[in-house]
C-alpha cells in the first residue's frame, strides 16, 4: 500500500497515528541537524520532518539525497507542529518520518512548480505535464470536472438522453474550415472531423429521442484567439416539439442552476436584446451589460458644422464614461493612442469633460460652441463628472471601435467584476448576410436555421430582410452558447440552400440524407450548444480558456509538448494515396 492518507487530509485528529504518504517533494529546508520536506500530491501539502535525534541514521542520510520533484513514499508518526501554518489545511501537524522509499528521481524542473512560477507560457506548455502539478492549473481542471458533472446531472434529471454521435463525418462547405481525415480504405476520399454534431442531433429528433444532449469534442480549422482552440468542447442539446420560448426557458434554468451551485450567486434576470439593437447600443452582438455606458449617435448634432473630422465621415458615435471627467490630458492622450492601434483602427478621439454645468471642456472648442456641446451632453444622458468620448468613421467600423473603447473604459474603471454575472439573450439575427468578396449570401448561423414565420414571405424577394429564429446566450460580454429552431420541412430547406448558392444537385449530394429524413415525419425541433471551455472560464471569473484545458494548443494551433501537427513518412502517405509522384 503506497499510502494510508493523502497529503491534504491529516489534522490533529490523527495525532499519534502511524501513517503512510506518497507524493512529490515540493520544498526542502535542511538545517544540518534537521530536515523539513513539504510533500505534495493532488490534495495538498504535508510537512515531513527528519531529525538527527529521532530519525534513524539510514533514513536521515537517504533524506539528504532527495531533490525537488522526487517521488517518495514515507511512513511515520503524526505530530503537532510547534510553528503552525494557517495557510494550509494540514498546517497544524507534521509527520516524523521513520521509513523513506525513493520511488522515482527527478531532474531539476525547467520552471518552479508553484502558484507563482518563473516559467513563461510557451515553456510551461512544452512541459504541460509539470504545469498540471501547479495548484492554479490543477484546480481549474477540478473546477471544470465539477461544472461538467453538474451539467450532466441537471440535464439527465430533466429527461435529456446522452447520445454519442460520429467523429468521422462528411465535409461540408458551410461554416469554418474542416479538419479532413484521409481514408485508407477509400483512396482519395476524406472524412471530416465535426465542427458540431448539428445534422446528427437533428436526425436524433427525427428518430424520436426528443431530448438529447452530449458533451462532445468539436473541431474547426480557423484562426486562433485567447478564447478559441482548434478542438473544443460543446454542451450540445436538442429538443422536439418546442418553440424558441421553450428553449430559452429550459436553458435559462440550467445557467441559473450552475451559477447558484458553482458560485452561490443568484441570477434572476435574462434580458433579451434584438441583434440590431445590440449593435446600435453596444457595437457588438456580445454585449457586456454589467454596466450601462451605451453608444449614442451624434450625426444630427455634430455633422456639417465645419469640423472636417466629423463632416467627411459616415457616423459619429459617443459614450459617456461615468465619473471620468477627472482624467488628465495624459490619460486621454493614452486613450487616443489606444484607439489608433491597428487592432482597434480608429483615426482619433474627441473628448468632452463635463465637470459641472459651469465647467465644460472639450478638444473641439474651436469648432463647436458651448450650446452645441451641451446638446451632445444631453443626447448622451451625461451627468456632471462624466467624460464623453467620441469616434467618427465608417458605420460598421466606428461602432466596433467605440464598442471596444467602451469595454476598455469599463475595465479601467473596475466595472467588469468577474464575480458578477450578467446573462443576456441576443435574438432576431439576420438569417443571411451578403458576402461582398464572394458575391453570395451566407448563413449568419448555419443553413439549418429556421426563418421567423412572419418573414418567410421575404425569402424570395428580399433575403436580407429575413430574421432567423435563432438566439445566442451572452454572459459578461462573452458568447457562451447559440442555437435556433431548425427547419424541418424539405422544401423550405431546399429553398434556403438555393439562396446560399447550392444547386439542386449539390444540395442533394451534401444534405440529401437530412432532407430525406424530413419526409418521414420530422417533428418541429430546435436546440442550443454551449462552449464548455468558455462557460467554465467565465464561471471561474476568467476569460481565457487555455488554462481550463488539460492539453491546449498554442496560438499557432500547435501542441508544443508532443510537436503536433507533424509530417508523416512516405509509407503512410502512400497508404493514404497522398504521395505525389515526382516528375521525371
Amino acid at each position: 500500500m503506497y499510502r494510508t492518507h493523502n497529503c491534504g487530509e491529516l489534522s490533529l485528529n490523527q495525532k499519534g497515528e502511524k501513517v503512510t504518504l506518497s507524493g512529490w517533494v515540493q520544498k526542502i529546508r535542511n538545517k544540518g541537524f534537521i530536515i523539513w520536506i513539504d510533500l505534495r500530491d493532488r490534495y495538498g501539502i504535508t510537512q515531513l520532518v527528519f531529525d538527527n535525534d529521532r530519525t534513524s541514521k539510514e533514513v536521515y542520510e537517504k533524506a539528504q539525497l532527495i531533490n525537488r520533484e522526487y517521488v517518495i513514499q514515507i511512513s511515520g508518526v503524526v505530530l503537532e507542529r510547534e510553528s503552525k501554518n494557517p495557510e494550509i489545511v494540514t498546517g497544524s501537524i507534521e509527520v516524523l518520518v521513520e521509513k523513506l522509499n525513493i520511488l522515482n528521481k527527478s531532474e531539476t524542473p525547467p520552471f518552479t512548480i508553484e502558484d507563482k512560477t518563473d516559467g513563461g507560457e510557451e515553456l510551461r506548455m512544452k512541459y504541460r505535464y509539470l504545469d498540471l502539478r501547479r495548484n492554479s492549473i490543477k484546480n481549474n481542471l477540478i473546477f471544470r470536472h465539477k461544472v461538467t458533472m453538474e451539467v450532466r446531472n441537471f440535464l439527465s434529471k430533466d429527461g435529456f438522453i446522452d447520445v454519442e454521435t460520429p467523429c468521422l463525418i462528411k465535409s461540408t462547405p458551410e461554416g469554418a474550415r474542416d479538419f479532413v481525415v484521409p481514408s485508407r480504405m477509400n483512396p482519395k476520399e476524406f472524412y471530416a472531423l465535426p465542427q458540431s454534431p448539428q445534422t446528427f442531433k437533428q436526425l436524433l429528433m427525427v428518430g424520436g429521442l426528443d431530448k438529447y444532449f452530449q458533451i462532445v469534442k468539436c473541431f474547426r480549422d480557423e484562426d486562433l484567439r485567447a478564447d478559441r482552440q482548434p478542438e473544443f468542447t460543446q454542451i450540445d442539446c436538442e429538443m422536439s416539439y418546442v418553440n424558441q420560448e421553450d428553449i430559452l426557458n429550459q436553458f435559462e434554468s440550467l445557467i441559473v442552476y450552475l451559477i447558484k451551485k458553482i458560485n452561490n450567486k443568484t441570477v434572476t434576470s435574462f434580458p433579451r436584446i434584438k441583434y440590431e439593437k445590440a449593435i446600435l447600443n453596444y457595437g457588438t452582438d456580445k454585449p457586456d451589460i454589467r454596466f450601462d455606458m451605451k453608444i449614442h449617435e451624434l450625426n444630427s448634432l455634430a455633422k456639417n458644422k465645419g469640423f472636417n473630422v466629423f463632416d467627411k465621415e459616415e457616423l459619429i458615435v459617443a459614450i459617456s464614461v461615468p465619473n471620468a471627467a477627472s482624467y488628465s490630458r495624459k490619460q486621454i492622450d493614452n486613450l487616443t493612442d489606444w484607439v489608433k492601434k491597428p487592432q482597434i483602427g480608429a483615426n482619433g478621439l474627441v473628448w468632452v469633460k463635463y465637470e459641472s454645468e459651469n465647467n465644460i471642456k472639450s478638444s473641439v472648442d474651436k469648432f463647436f460652441n458651448l450650446s452645441e456641446i451641451k446638446k451632445w451632453i444631453k443626447k448622451c444622458n451625461s451627468t456632471p463628472g462624466d467624460l464623453i468620448l467620441i469616434i467618427s468613421g465608417e458605420k460598421k467600423e466606428s461602432r466596433v471601435q467605440i464598442g471596444n473603447l467602451r469595454l476598455k473604459m469599463a475595465e479601467d474603471l473596475g466595472l467588469r467584476n468577474p464575480q458578477d454575472f450578467a446573462p443576456v439573450w441576443i435574438t432576431d439575427f439576420p438569417l443571411f448576410y451578403w458576402d461582398e468578396e464572394l458575391k453570395k449570401y451566407n448563413s449568419m448561423h448555419h443553413p439549418f436555421t429556421s426563418p421567423k414565420a412572419d418573414d418567410i414571405k421575404f425569402i424570395d424577394s428580399n433575403p436580407e430582410k429575413v430574421k432567423a429564429n435563432a438566439y445566442d446566450l451572452v454572459i459578461n460580454g462573452n458568447e457562451i452558447g447559440g442555437g435556433s429552431i431548425r427547419i424541418h420541412d424539405t422544401e423550405l430547406q431546399r429553398k434556403i440552400l438555393k439562396i446560399l448558392g447550392f444547386s439542386d444537385k449539390e444540395a442533394e449530394r451534401q444534405f440529401g440524407f437530412l432532407m430525406k429524413s424530413f419526409q418521414y415525419g420530422a417533428p418541429p425541433h430546435g436546440g442550443i450548444a454551449f462552449g464548455l471551455d468558455r462557460l467554465v472560464a467565465i464561471l471561474k471569473g476568467k476569460e481565457t480558456i487555455r488554462n481550463f484545458i488539460a492539453f491546449p494548443k498554442n496560438n499557432n494551433g500547435r501542441d508544443v509538448m508532443i510537436d503536433a501537427p507533424s509530417e508523416i513518412d512516405s509509407k503512410q502517405l502512400n497508404e493514404l494515396s497522398l504521395l505525389l509522384k515526382s516528375n521525371k
